[in-house]
């Protein structure tokens, strides 16, 4: 049987944001850094196109643009938050959520993953974990 995959596909505005200072602390990022970050990431713009399982996000802020495209259950590479590196392995949690575990590709450093869940009232819940520290920000579709 073949999945039903969930909507991404969209225009998304952050509505909150709670711990990424701390998240970013614990990646090792120096304080005016942080601060900058913070307040440029305050209010990203993300767009997401998709064709079944595969996604491409572009989050855009004043200090940088990223972009990732990726297929579920495809390994692929990109940065992590603070711009390292990583070979990531996105694969479904449950059918409206995505995790994906990020393996640095050289160096050491903190532990850290993503997951992307659509909830039942059409918002999308970006989770960043770097060790014990959760970043959770909710957006919604414009």
């Amino acid at each position: 049987m073949e999945r039903k995959v969930p909507d991404f596909a969209g225009t998304w505005e952050m509505k909150s944001s709670e711990n990424f200072e701390d998240l970013l602390k614990v990646l090792g990022v120096g304080i005016m850094l942080r601060k900058i970050a913070v307040r440029a990431a305050s209010k990203p713009a993300v767009v997401i196109t998709q064709d079944g399982e595969t996604l491409s996000i572009k989050t855009s802020t004043t200090v940088r643009t990223t972009h990732i495209t990726f297929t579920v259950g495809q390994e692929f590479n990109e940065s992590t938050v603070d711009g390292r590196p990583c070979t990531s392995f996105p694969q479904w949690e449950t059918d409206n959520k995505i995790s994906c575990e990020q393996t640095l590709e050289k160096g050491e450093g903190p532990k850290t993953s993503w997951t992307r869940e659509i909830t039942n009232e059409g918002q999308l819940i970006l989770t960043m974990r770097a060790e014990d520290v959760v970043c959770t920000r909710v957006y919604e579709r414009l």
